[in-house]
């Protein structure tokens, strides 16, 4: 059911641009009739993320030290894709640089907004089967480890807190409940 919207927007002002990013501060009338403001994050790329699994169901993860945060964060093979690409290519070109893997199988398995209150960035997750080892070739800004995990280790680290980085808990989850209900 779709509903009405109750924010009236009644201008706008871009705040920052850069390649990647534009913010801007929105004058609001708010749904209680109040006016406000409201910061809204536009990315210029949709979010990609790759489940790469093996037959034996090891999932492959990508580590590597996330500036915003200052901390190392072990992730699945995520990456931007620009507006004018089409999104598996991307998720087949992210999978590759990361962790020399090509996939002769894929399959998109959803998507989301990732942080909807302020942002309207989009993700969307693919499932990778059937991998083909090669060499990686990460971006000069990557630094990156990759490791073979067993998928239900991937599972309890992302329930447990020791992946925080929400595509990939997100993707990783979905995955658990679709091998569960016995839909892959």
């Amino acid at each position: 059911m779709k509903t009405a919207n109750p924010w009236k927007t009644q201008g706008t002002r871009l705040i920052y641009d850069n390649a990647w990013i534009t913010v801007r501060e929105d004058e609001v009338v708010r749904p209680d009739g109040e006016k406000g403001i409201y910061g809204v994050v536009h990315f210029k790329n949709k979010a990609i993320g790759v489940l790469a699994l093996t037959p034996d169901r090891h999932l492959y993860l990508v580590g590597q030290h996330r500036y915003p945060l200052d901390l190392y964060s072990w992730e699945i093979p995520e990456g931007g894709c620009p507006e004018d690409e089409d999104p598996l290519e991307a998720a087949q070109r992210e999978l590759q640089e990361e962790t020399g893997l090509t996939a002769r199988n894929w399959k998109l398995l959803g998507t989301a907004h990732l942080s909807n209150s302020v942002s309207d960035e989009l993700a969307l997750w693919y499932l990778a089967t059937d991998l083909v080892e090669g060499e990686a070739s990460p971006e000069g800004t990557e630094e990156l480890l990759v490791k073979k995990v067993p998928f239900e280790d991937a599972v309890t680290m992302a329930i447990e807190g020791e992946i925080t980085d929400s595509l990939s808990v997100l993707a990783i989850t979905n995955l658990a409940v679709l091998l569960q209900r016995g839909k892959i």
